[in-house]
C-alpha cells in the first residue's frame, strides 16, 4: 500500500498535465500511486497520461466523462485510490521539489490526524509575483495536533482541495466525497473540517498552482454560479444539524457569504438573473444567520445588511456607483486618429452583423495560409456570409479578383471589425480590436511548432527579445477556438497561450490541398515555378533565426547542385520575413520565396530539405522524403527554444554538415527504407487530422454551428491518398 494517493484531474489542461505528472515522479519520496483523471480513451490528456504509465508503474490513469466535472473526476480518483492520504492536484498544479518528503516527515510526527493543511503558492502565468494565500489562512492555528474548535477560523471553504492532504480511511469512515456541480471546493472544504476531530497544519510550501491569465473558469459568466448557494447551504445545514457552536458557525457563515456577495456583486458573473440569485442568497442568509452575529465593517457590511433585509434595488445602485468609479478609472484601446476612434466607437455600438466574417493571415500579407483555406470553403458552404480578407496596402494587388478585402487601418478595415460576428486569423488582431459580446475569434494559428511559442518564449533571452509579449494576455483572452493539427499541437497551444477556448482538434485547413491535389495540379504547379520537365526539384526552406539580421540560406545551393548531380534542381524558399516577390530562376536554383503559396511550392518538390521550419510538418502529409540539415541545431535549442528533440524523432535522414547533406542525396539514402520508416512514426504523430476536410470542418462547426457529433469524422492515416509526387521521384 502506498503512502500516498496523488488524484490528478486532466479536463481542459493537456498543454500542462505533463509538468503536473513530471513534478510528481520526480519527488525524492517515491512510495505514492499517481492517478491522472482522464475524460476518456479518446481525450488529449489520454494519450499524455498513457505514455506515463507505460513509462512507470505507479502512474494509473482512470476515466471520468466530462459531465462529471471536476467533482466526478475527483470522486473517481478517490474510488481507485489505494494509498493511506491522498492529495488532490489540479492539472495547473505542480508539487514543488522535497513536497511529499516534507508531507511525510510532519505526518510521521502528528500521527493519524484526520486532515493536514499545508501552504500553497499561486503563480501567474504572465506577469506578477507569487502569492501564498493559505499562509494568513494557517497563521492562527496550534502548533501540534488540535480538534477544530480551537481554530474556528479554520473552516475549510477558503482553502482549494490540494492544499491538504486526507486520510483516505477517515473519508471513507464519513462517506465523504466531493459535491456535484460548481464550487465543490467549497462545499467538500467545509465538510470536511465538520466531519474532522484532530487536523494540522505544514507551515510551508506544498503545491504551486498556476494562474491562467483570464482567472478561474469558475468566474465565466453563466448559471452556474447559482451552485454556490447551492454549496453553501449544503454546509450550512450540516452545520445546523450537529448543533455547531456559535464560536465556529460565526466564521463559517461570514466567510461563506464573503464568496456569496462578490458573486452577486460582480454583474458579468450573472448577466440574466442577477434579482434571483440575490433573492436565493437573502433567503439563505436570514435562514442561517448565527444568533448575535456582528455583520464586517466598511462597504462589506453595508452589502450584508442589504442582503439581510433583501433589497435588491439598493444594492444595484451600491454596485453601480463602485462600477462607475472603476470605469472612470481604467481605459478602452482605441485605434489612432480621432476621426477613426469615434466612427470605430459608433460601429461599436451597433448590432452585430451576423453574416460578416473577417479573415486575416501573417498580419496582412495576404491571401494565404488556413484563413484563405478556410474563406473558400465558407463560399463554398456558407455564401450567405459575407467575407472580408484584410491585408497590407502593399498586399492588395496580390488578393484573387472575386476576394473582397479592406486595407489594414483604412476606415472599412474599422467598420468590418466593429460589426463581424465571425474574426479569423492565423496570427492575432491588433491590440485595439475590442471583442465584443457575441462575437466568434477564431485562431487558427499557423503551423505545428517545434520551436517555443507564446508564453514560453519568455525564458529564452533572444526569442523574448522579439517583442510582443506586453499585449499577448489580452490578445489570446480574445480566442473562443484554437485550431490544431495534431495532439502535440493541442498540448503545446495550451501551454503557450493558457486562456478559456476551446481546442478544436480538426487538422490544419491549408493542408486540405495536400489529399486533394491531382498529378495535373502537381504539374501545373510545376510549369509555374519553371522546374524543368525530368528534373527532381528538392524545395529548400529554412526557418527564421531570431538570434541572426537578415535572411542567410545556410548553404551554398549552387556548390550543392554541382555535388548532387544534374538531375537535381532546388528550389528555395526563405521564412516569410524575407519575402521578395515572385518565383525567380537562376540556374539550378529558383527562388521561390515570393510565390503566394507555400503549399504549390510544396506540391512541386519531390522532396524537402529543411532545418527546424514548420513546413516539415506540413510536407510530411505528402509522404515524400525530408531531409533535416541541423548544422546549428544546439545553438538553436538553447537560444529559440524548442519542445522536442528533433534529432530524436526526425521526419527522415538528418545531415550536419554541407558534405553529409550532399552524400545523402547523391547515393539516394535520403529516400531508403531507413528513410521511411522515420517518416512513417512521425507522420502517425503529427499529421493526425489532416485529412483534406479540415476546413470543412472548422466552417460547420465555427460558422454554421453544426454540433461536433456531425462533422465528418477524420479519416485514418492509411486509408489516405497524398497527392502524387512527380513521375521523376523514385518512392520509397
Amino acid at each position: 500500500m502506498p503512502r500516498f494517493s496523488i488524484v490528478v484531474p486532466s479536463h481542459g489542461v493537456a498543454g500542462r498535465l505533463s509538468q503536473a505528472l513530471d513534478s510528481v515522479l520526480a519527488q525524492s519520496f517515491g512510495e505514492f500511486e499517481l492517478i491522472p483523471v482522464c475524460d476518456g480513451p479518446d481525450a488529449p490528456t489520454a494519450g499524455v497520461a498513457t505514455g506515463y504509465a507505460e513509462r512507470d508503474c505507479r502512474v494509473a490513469p482512470v476515466h471520468s466523462p466530462p459531465v462529471a466535472g471536476r467533482a466526478g473526476a475527483r470522486d473517481a480518483g478517490l474510488r481507485a485510490a489505494t494509498g493511506d492520504w491522498l492529495l488532490f492536484l489540479d492539472g495547473d498544479d505542480v508539487l514543488v521539489p522535497g513536497a511529499l518528503a516534507a508531507l511525510d516527515a510532519r505526518l510521521g510526527k502528528t500521527g493519524d490526524v484526520d486532515v493536514l493543511y499545508f501552504e500553497h503558492e499561486r503563480t501567474p502565468w504572465w506577469v506578477g509575483e507569487p502569492t501564498n494565500p493559505a499562509a494568513p489562512v494557517l497563521a492562527g492555528t496550534p502548533d501540534g495536533v488540535f480538534p477544530p474548535e480551537r481554530a474556528p477560523e479554520l473552516t475549510g471553504v477558503r482553502l482549494p482541495a490540494w492544499s491538504a492532504a486526507y486520510r483516505r480511511a477517515f473519508l471513507a469512515e464519513r462517506h465523504l466525497t466531493f459535491p456535484a456541480g460548481h464550487f465543490t471546493d467549497v462545499g467538500f472544504g467545509g465538510l470536511v473540517v465538520l466531519s474532522a476531530e484532530r487536523v494540522a497544519v505544514l507551515r510551508q510550501v506544498v503545491v504551486r498552482h498556476l494562474l491562467r491569465r483570464q482567472g478561474s473558469r469558475l468566474d465565466l459568466p453563466g448559471e452556474h454560479h447559482f451552485e454556490l448557494l447551492d454549496q453553501a447551504e449544503l454546509v450550512l445545514a450540516q452545520a445546523a444539524e450537529q448543533g455547531l457552536s456559535g464560536e465556529r458557525l460565526g466564521p463559517l457563515f461570514e466567510q461563506l457569504f464573503a464568496a456569496v456577495l462578490k458573486t452577486a456583486a460582480h454583474p458579468r458573473r450573472l448577466p440574466g438573473r442577477r434579482r434571483a440569485f440575490f433573492r436565493r442568497a437573502s433567503g439563505l442568509y436570514r435562514r442561517y444567520r448565527p444568533a448575535g452575529f456582528r455583520t464586517p465593517a466598511g462597504s462589506l457590511g453595508v452589502q450584508h445588511r442589504l442582503l439581510a433585509s433583501g433589497s435588491y434595488l439598493a444594492f444595484r445602485a451600491l454596485r453601480g456607483a463602485n462600477q462607475a468609479v472603476a470605469r472612470a478609472a481604467s481605459g478602452v484601446p482605441r485605434p489612432r486618429g480621432l476621426r477613426t476612434r469615434l466612427r470605430y466607437r459608433r460601429q461599436l455600438r451597433r448590432r452585430l452583423d451576423r453574416n460578416l466574417a473577417v479573415y486575416c493571415a501573417y498580419w496582412g500579407r495576404g491571401y494565404v495560409c488556413n484563413p484563405a483555406a478556410i474563406h473558400a470553403k465558407a463560399r463554398e458552404l456558407a455564401p450567405h456570409i459575407r467575407s472580408v480578407f484584410l491585408v497590407e496596402a502593399d498586399r492588395a494587388h496580390t488578393v484573387p479578383k472575386d476576394v473582397e478585402y479592406a486595407v489594414i487601418g483604412s476606415r472599412e478595415y474599422w467598420d468590418v471589425l466593429a460589426r463581424a460576428k465571425y474574426l479569423i486569423n492565423n496570427a492575432d488582431f491588433a491590440d485595439a480590436v475590442v471583442k465584443r459580446r457575441g462575437s466568434v475569434h477564431l485562431s487558427t494559428q499557423h503551423g505545428t511548432p517545434l520551436k517555443k511559442m507564446g508564453a514560453d518564449r519568455a525564458t529564452y533571452p533572444v526569442a523574448a527579445a522579439t517583442g510582443g509579449f506586453a499585449g499577448l494576455p489580452a490578445r489570446v483572452d480574445r480566442w473562443d477556438y484554437s485550431l490544431s493539427a495534431n495532439r502535440h499541437s493541442t498540448e503545446m497551444w495550451e501551454r503557450a497561450f493558457p486562456a478559456a477556448y476551446e481546442t478544436l482538434e480538426y487538422g490544419c485547413p491549408r493542408n486540405d490541398v495536400y489529399c486533394t491535389a491531382t498529378a495535373a495540379d502537381v504539374a501545373r504547379v510545376r510549369g509555374e515555378l519553371g522546374v524543368p520537365e525530368g528534373k527532381r526539384a528538392l524545395l529548400y526552406a529554412p526557418t527564421h533565426r531570431d538570434h541572426a539580421t537578415g535572411f542567410e540560406p545556410g548553404l551554398d545551393l549552387q556548390a550543392l547542385c554541382e555535388e548532387i548531380g544534374d538531375e537535381y534542381v532546388v528550389l528555395l524558399r526563405a521564412h516569410h520575413f524575407y519575402d521578395r516577390g515572385g518565383a525567380r530562376g537562376a540556374g539550378r536554383v529558383i527562388d521561390v520565396t515570393g510565390h503566394h503559396s507555400s503549399e504549390d511550392v510544396c506540391l512541386a518538390a519531390d522532396a524537402l530539405i529543411t532545418d527546424y521550419s514548420s513546413i516539415m510538418f506540413d510536407y510530411a502529409n505528402l509522404d515524400r522524403p525530408i531531409v533535416v540539415y541541423a548544422d546549428d541545431w544546439d545553438v538553436y535549442r538553447e537560444l529559440r527554444g524548442v519542445y522536442f528533440d528533433l534529432m530524436e524523432a526526425p521526419p527522415g535522414r538528418v545531415a550536419r554538415t554541407p558534405g553529409e547533406l550532399a552524400a545523402l542525396l547523391r547515393d539516394g539514402s535520403y529516400a531508403d527504407e531507413e528513410a521511411g520508416a522515420l517518416r512513417a512514426a512521425f507522420r502517425e504523430r503529427f499529421c493526425e487530422f489532416d485529412d483534406g476536410r479540415a476546413a470543412e470542418r472548422v466552417v460547420r462547426r465555427v460558422l454554421l454551428g453544426e454540433p461536433p457529433e456531425a462533422l465528418p469524422p477524420v479519416v485514418p492515416l492509411a486509408e489516405r491518398s497524398p497527392a502524387p509526387a512527380a513521375t521523376t521521384l523514385v518512392r520509397s
